[in-house]
């Protein structure tokens, strides 16, 4: 049966070894506690909850899905008593400020046990997951009184929270919005709308559900420029009685991450309260999304690892056909099949995502940290690279996630299509991840369009610079020159690659939405190239001093190299396809697209 372990190993790996988080958190103001026992303590107790409480709920929660009954949504068993646990561990105010409830600790903190959470069981991690995002929304842009009403409550977690962006109409394109707010003399407004895809919308977890919603006062301009945000608590904290006009309509039938009521809400007439200035609604729910696009990034590592560690599992244990250089193990029928070239390949791509994929989020997490708590020079800097490196976070982890969730189920061959392995499961809860939170397209297009070419380049250098100053550093250390030398190469290549679309589009724009997906797409093989250098030079490090497990150090080395040799030189596609201009999209006529 499938299963879940924490890879604290790994993590603290990256943590202490690859990023130095104990020099990181004392570099912070406020994060001085955040000692490394401490953090390890925290950690132990977190792999403890996902592994024994959330992952065993994992199935139960893809078989039995959420019910709708006359409003009310029922989630699977067993998931109200872990969140109930969850909140009395303290785990939803691990990393926010203690003048609302919070433990102080930082962002990162919590973004580490998010991953062993969200692993676990990403179907129930999501019902806290987007309580994070209205906190870190209500903190950012609310008023002191609707901190001391709201945030303390979600902090505690007594209460959850939701994001209420789309509708039926409109999808992503949020200037279609019709959702409306009547002003009501008294400070409050009257919100009516429909709202689809709302991720933990309605469930009997928490006493009350917090919808932070976006919507159009009667005089607001069209488009982007007329959206408000507002505060729609399920019940009016005055008095936690009837439902405040807001409702389920209906819960969506979906391919995965059944366990999450994914619920159509109904605002009638419902009390809201304004966050922040009007019509500047979503600059402040920028907040909460790239809150959310992080933390989807972080469920294409989930599904990464969760697929190899149970692939690995079965590939060690499954007997088929011989191994093409003899026997392996004679002694048996047949050799387990982790024998066999083309299942190497598989785990090692699933494990080279997974691992460079932490290094990345955490590396963010970092960030995260930076623009929250430092000031002037290291908190601009930390903003733009945050800002740069979010899109390529959350539209490559999810794209490879997706991957190695497949080739989970290419090795367990026939069994992995049959349900109570897991992995079929897998799959399926993986596939939104590229969807929501703006599609791949969209990140694309954020990448290259605003945040790389609107910038004129400035948001790229930022990152190609990191990369120049580590290889540049590792010049004269020759073991390094695999994987520094293809680094100086492509850190070069892409900004020459920017330069050639940016010339393009200024002839015709359509060449940046035509090279966008490739280019983030190369983006990601780079940083994570980046990462997987660093890795190697600490194992290198490690393996000619004789310190720690040789065999995990290792590991890393031959993980990198598989990385190098097998992974990054997807890019050499990726040029030519991106090169290859939009004519070749654009130029058949809209009538001559048939069947």
């Amino acid at each position: 049966m499938p299963e879940y372990k924490a890879p604290l190993r790994d993590m603290n790996f990256v943590l202490n070894e690859v990023l130095d988080a104990e020099s990181h958190y004392q570099s912070l103001a406020g994060c001085e506690d955040a000692t490394p026992d401490m953090v390890a303590a925290i950690m132990e107790e977190g792999a403890k909850f996902a592994e024994r409480v959330l992952s065993p709920l994992n199935r139960v929660g893809d078989q039995q899905g959420c019910t709708l009954n006359d409003g009310v949504v029922v989630t699977p068993e067993g998931f109200k008593d872990a969140y109930k646990q969850f909140v009395d561990g303290g785990w939803p105010s691990l990393a926010h400020e203690t003048e609302w409830g919070g433990q102080g600790l930082p962002e990162s903190m919590g973004i580490i046990i998010n991953e062993m959470v969200g692993t676990a069981n990403w179907s129930w991690s999501m019902y806290p997951g987007l309580s994070h995002g209205a906190m870190n929304t209500i903190d950012a842009h609310g008023s002191d009184q609707q901190k001391e009403t709201y945030l303390t409550k979600l902090i505690s977690g007594e209460w959850t929270g939701t994001m209420c962006l789309t509708e039926p109409h409109c999808g992503t394109d949020l200037g279609m919005l019709r959702t409306k707010a009547e002003p009501q003399g008294d400070g409050s407004y009257k919100i009516s709308g429909t709202k689809i895809f709302i991720s933990a919308g309605e469930h009997d977890m928490a006493d009350n559900i917090v919808h932070i919603v976006l919507a159009r006062l009667p005089d607001a301009p069209e488009g982007t420029k007329g959206i408000s945000l507002f505060i729609v608590p399920k019940h009016l904290p005055e008095t936690m009685n009837d439902a405040n006009g807001v409702s389920c309509g209906s819960l969506e039938h979906k391919m995965g991450i059944h366990g999450n009521s994914t619920c159509v809400m109904n605002f009638d007439d419902a009390t809201g309260y304004l966050i922040g200035e009007a019509n500047k609604g979503l600059n402040c729910m920028f907040t909460f999304m790239n809150t959310a696009r992080l933390g989807t990034a972080l469920q294409g590592l989930a599904h990464a690892e969760w697929g190899f560690q149970n692939s690995l599992t079965y590939a060690k244990d499954r007997l088929q056909m011989r191994a093409l250089t003899g026997p392996a193990c004679p002694e048996k029928s047949a050799d387990p099949i982790i024998v066999h070239p083309e299942v190497r390949k598989m785990l090692l791509t699933q494990k080279a995502f997974a691992e460079a994929g932490r290094a990345m989020i955490y590396y963010c997490a970092q960030l995260v940290d930076k623009v929250k708590l430092s000031d002037g020079d290291e908190k601009a800097e930390a903003d733009a690279l945050l800002a740069f490196l979010t899109p390529i976070a959350k539209a490559f982890l999810t794209e490879v996630g997706f991957e190695s969730a497949n080739h989970g189920l290419q090795i367990f061959g026939g069994h992995g299509f049959i349900s109570e392995w897991g992995m079929e499961q897998n799959v399926r809860d993986s596939r939104i991840s590229m969807l929501y939170e703006g599609t791949t397209q969209i990140q694309a297009l954020d990448l290259l369009g605003r945040k790389v070419l609107m910038t004129q380049g400035e948001a790229l250098k930022g990152f190609t610079k990191i990369v120049h100053k580590f290889c540049q550093a590792e010049a004269e250390n020759t073991q390094m020159q695999e994987f520094t030398q293809p680094l100086i190469d492509l850190n070069k290549e892409w900004g020459e690659l920017t330069m050639q679309v940016g010339m393009k589009a200024m002839q015709n724009r359509d060449e940046v939405g035509a090279a966008s997906v490739d280019y983030l797409m190369y983006s990601g093989y780079v940083v994570l190239g980046y990462f997987w250098a660093r890795m190697a030079k600490v194992a290198q490090q490690k393996l000619a001093e004789g310190e720690g497990d040789a065999a995990f150090y290792q590991a890393k080395l031959t993980t990198a190299q598989f990385y190098f040799q097998r992974l990054l030189p997807r890019t050499r596609s990726l040029v030519v396809t991106m090169q290859s201009g939009s004519d070749n999209l654009m130029s058949l006529d809209q009538e001559h697209f048939s069947f």
